[in-house]
């Protein structure tokens, strides 16, 4: 394992979140529900950014963009671009159903390490 600082748990308070870059990946950090998750920053439709994306009450991130969802656990597709309304299901074909990267996360010594 590969386990690499990404940032001081202080500065990732319960709620928030914080694109990060490691090893030439940027990764976005987020603080749910006393969980930390370190994830793709990018969906992986149309490669466009999650930083916005809504957190669901069941631990999934939706991309703002085209409303695909992730779960946060696994990465595992849960909607493939259902958004625009007629128009998703053609987007959705541009790229096909794709995981979204995660990577495991701990704390120590008051720091997130990221295992890449």
């Amino acid at each position: 394992m590969a386990w690499t600082k990404a940032l001081s748990a202080e500065e990732l308070t319960p709620g928030t979140r914080q694109v990060v870059k490691l090893d030439q990946k940027a990764l976005l950090l987020l603080n749910e529900s006393g969980n930390i998750y370190a994830i793709d920053s990018i969906c992986p439709h149309l490669k466009l950014p999650l930083k916005k994306g809504k957190i669901t009450p069941d631990g999934s991130i939706v991309c703002p963009w085209h409303r695909s969802e992730f779960d946060l656990e696994t990465g595992n597709v849960k909607n493939w671009c259902p958004f625009p309304p007629v128009v998703g299901n053609v987007l959705g074909k541009i790229s096909t159903e794709k995981t979204l990267g995660i990577f495991p996360t701990r704390i120590e010594d008051g720091q997130i390490l990221v295992d890449l």
